[in-house]
C-alpha cells in the first residue's frame, strides 16, 4: 500500500469502484486461489463515483464488466469507460464468491452502510482518521464473516425453498442463516423445496442454485416438476414391494420409501423399538434455557446420525480430526487458533476447549502465564515500571516506549554506572583495583560509528580531560551477560585560536575608537554650523552699529593719578 501511486482529481468524489471492480474480476492478475474466501477491504474518506458520472468528462460508453488491468497492473479504461454501478457490482462479487468491507471514516459511514445493503456479502465499518484501528476493524469484520453462514438460492417464482437448522445446538428452527461459529463448526441444513403451483411445460425442469454467501461452493438442485403423479394411488403393482430387503424385512418399499411396520421404526426400519419417539428422545441432548426450563436440541447435535437410540457420530474427511461424545457433542479441531494452529501449538483441544500446556493460558493458549519476558535482560521491574504485562508482552503507558517500556523521558538509565566501567578500563588509574572489582564484565569492544542495534541497548556518553565526547552504548545479551560498544572516533572540540583571537580583539578596538572619534567630529562640526547660521540670522534681523547698538560702551581711563601721568 505504501508503494501505491495516488492521483487527485478536481471533485471530491473518488474513483476506487473502478478498483475495486477489477480486483473481483481480475482473478489471475490479483492471484484469487479457486476456492479461497474472497475479502477485499475498501478503505476510504470520501464519496466515490457511480454510474453516471463518467458523462462530466465526456465518458458515456457503459462499463463492461471485464479485466482491464495492464503489464503494470494499472487500469487501462479509465477514460474509456464510464464507472461501475452498485447493482453491476453487487451482481460480479455475487458471482466470484466476494466479500467487500468498507472501511470508511464516520462522516461517510452512514452512505457506505446504505451501499452495502445492495452488495451481496459486503459490510461497513468505522475507520479512525488516521486509520489506526485497520488491523482490529478487519479482524472484526474477518471474524463476523467467517463466524457466520447464510445460504440462498435461485429458485424462481413457483417454487419455494425453506431452510431449517438448528444453529450450535440450539432449537430447530427455520432459518437460513447461523451466527457465531467457529473453525470446523458442522451446521445441517434441511432443506425443504415446495412447488406452489404447477409451472408451464417449458420450466418444469430447471436447475437451481443452492449457495452460502461468499464461499466459492454450490449445490445444484436439478428439479423435474411433474404436475400429475399416479405412484402413490397404486397400492399393488411395481410401486410397492412388501417386507422389503431395503427396508430390512420390517416395512414395505413405496414408492423407494420404507414404510415401516408397527415396532420398527429407521430411516430403513432397522430399529425395533416400543415407540419411534423414544429413539428421537434418546438422541437429543437435554439444554437448559436462560429461563431456566429444559428444553431438547436436534438429533445429535446435528453432527451424528440418531440409530437406534445412540448417536453414531459423523466421520470427518481429515482422520486426525475426531467427533465423539454421547451426543457428538465433543471435538478435537473446533478450538480457537493462531496462525493457522490449533490452540497455538500451546495446547490440546478437548470438547472444543483449548487445555493449555505448562505456563500458557488464554482462549486459544495464545498468552504466557509468566511475566519473565516482560523483565528487561539484565534485570529489572515488570516492563520497566512503565507498563503492564500482558500475554507475555508489555503494553506501555503513554509516556513510554520500546519492547520493555525502557524509553521515556524520565526513565533512568544504567548510564552513570557504564560510564565509570567505560571511564576506567579506558584511561587506568590507581584505582584500578576498585575497577576490577565493579566492573567484573570484559566485553569492551571499539567500534566505528556505534548505533543502537536491540531494544535491550541504550546510548550515553562522557567527556575525557581534553573536554572531547566519547560514545558508547551498552546492552545485554540473552543470558543476561552485559556488553559495551565504545566509538573509536570522540568528537573533540576544536582549540581556541589565541593569536587570531588577540589581533581581533586589538582590531575591534581601534575601529571602535576611530568609530567614535568620526561620531565626536561629525556632531561638534553639525552644531557647529547650526549655531553659526542662527548667528548671521540674528546679525541680519537687528542690523545694529555702533551708534544704536545698546550693549556698546566707549573705551575710557578709569587711571586718575598724576604721578603716573607724569611718569608717562
Amino acid at each position: 500500500m505504501k508503494n501505491a501511486k495516488v492521483s487527485s482529481g478536481g471533485d471530491d468524489p473518488e474513483g476506487g469502484f473502478d478498483a475495486l471492480l477489477q480486483v473481483i474480476v481480475c482473478k489471475d492478475r490479483i492471484g484469487w486461489r479457486e476456492r479461497a474466501r474472497k475479502i477485499i477491504v475498501f478503505a476510504t474518506d470520501n464519496y466515490s463515483h457511480l454510474a453516471g458520472d463518467g458523462k462530466f468528462g465526456g465518458v458515456v460508453k457503459a462499463n463492461d464488466g471485464r479485466c482491464h488491468l495492464d503489464a503494470e497492473g494499472k487500469y487501462s479504461r479509465a477514460i474509456l469507460q464510464d464507472y461501475p454501478s452498485l447493482g453491476h457490482i453487487s451482481r460480479l462479487a455475487k458471482g466470484h464468491s466476494a466479500n467487500i468491507i468498507f472501511a470508511v471514516t464516520a462522516d461517510k459511514l452512514k452512505v457506505y452502510a446504505a451501499f452495502s445493503k445492495f452488495m451481496e456479502g459486503s459490510s461497513a465499518d468505522q475507520l479512525d482518521r488516521d486509520s489506526a484501528n485497520i488491523v482490529t476493524l478487519v479482524r472484526k469484520q474477518y471474524q463476523l464473516i467467517t463466524s457466520s453462514l447464510e445460504l440462498k438460492d435461485t429458485a424462481p417464482p413457483g417454487v419455494k425453498i425453506r431452510y431449517y437448522t438448528s444453529c450450535l445446538a440450539r432449537l430447530l428452527q427455520e432459518n437460513n442463516k447461523c451466527d457465531g461459529l467457529r473453525v470446523g463448526s458442522t451446521i445441517n441444513f434441511t432443506v425443504s423445496v415446495e412447488i406452489t403451483h404447477c409451472p408451464v411445460k417449458s420450466k418444469q425442469r430447471q436447475s437451481i442454485l443452492i449457495y452460502p454467501v461468499g464461499l466459492n461452493e454450490k449445490l445444484v438442485l436439478d428439479v423435474d416438476v411433474a404436475c400429475q403423479c399416479g405412484c402413490e394411488e397404486q397400492t399393488t403393482g411395481s410401486a410397492v414391494e412388501k417386507s422389503s430387503g431395503e427396508c430390512s424385512g420390517g416395512g414395505h418399499l413405496v414408492c423407494g420409501i420404507c414404510k415401516c411396520d408397527d415396532g420398527r421404526t429407521g430411516a430403513n426400519c432397522e430399529c425395533s423399538v416400543d415407540g419411534p419417539e423414544q429413539i428421537s428422545e434418546d438422541c437429543q441432548p437435554e439444554v437448559t434455557s436462560a429461563v431456566n426450563s429444559t428444553l431438547k436440541t436436534n438429533l445429535c447435535n446435528g453432527r451424528g446420525n440418531c440409530v437406534c437410540g445412540k448417536c453414531e457420530c459423523h466421520r470427518r474427511p481429515n482422520p486426525h480430526e475426531t467427533v465423539d461424545g454421547k451426543y457428538c457433542e465433543c471435538d478435537n479441531f473446533s478450538c480457537d487458533r493462531l496462525d493457522n494452529k490449533l490452540c497455538s501449538g500451546n495446547g490440546v483441544c478437548t470438547c472444543g476447549r483449548c487445555v493449555c500446556a505448562y505456563e500458557w493460558k488464554g482462549d486459544a493458549c495464545q498468552c504466557r502465564d509468566t511475566k519473565q519476558s516482560c523483565i528487561p535482560i539484565g534485570g529489572g521491574d515488570v516492563c520497566s515500571g512503565n507498563g503492564h504485562c500482558k500475554c507475555g508482552t508489555c503494553h506501555c503507558l503513554p509516556n513510554a516506549k520500546g519492547r520493555y517500556c525502557q524509553d521515556c523521558s524520565t526513565c533512568a538509565t544504567k548510564c552513570p554506572e557504564f560510564e565509570f566501567c567505560v571511564r576506567c578500563k579506558l584511561f587506568p588509574t590507581e584505582e584500578s583495583d576498585l575497577c576490577d572489582h565493579r566492573c567484573s564484565f570484559t566485553s569492551i569492544t571499539h567500534h566505528d560509528n556505534v548505533v543502537v542495534e536491540q531494544t535491550s541497548e541504550r546510548e550515553c556518553h562522557l567527556y575525557d580531560d581534553d573536554g572531547c565526547k566519547i560514545r558508547f552504548i551498552y546492552g545485554f545479551t540473552e543470558n543476561g551477560e552485559k556488553t559495551v560498544r565504545v566509538d573509536e572516533n570522540p568528537s573533540c572540540p576544536r582549540p581556541l585560536p589565541v593569536r587570531e583571537i588577540g589581533f581581533g580583539l586589538m582590531a575591534t578596538l581601534v575601529a571602535a575608537g576611530l568609530i567614535m572619534l568620526l561620531i565626536w567630529k561629525l556632531v561638534t562640526s553639525v552644531y557647529d554650523k547650526k549655531e553659526y547660521r542662527r548667528f548671521l540670522v540674528d546679525a541680519q534681523n537687528a542690523q545694529w552699529n555702533a551708534e544704536n547698538n545698546p550693549l556698546y560702551v566707549e573705551a575710557s581711563t578709569t587711571f586718575k593719578n598724576p604721578q603716573f601721568r607724569k611718569s608717562q
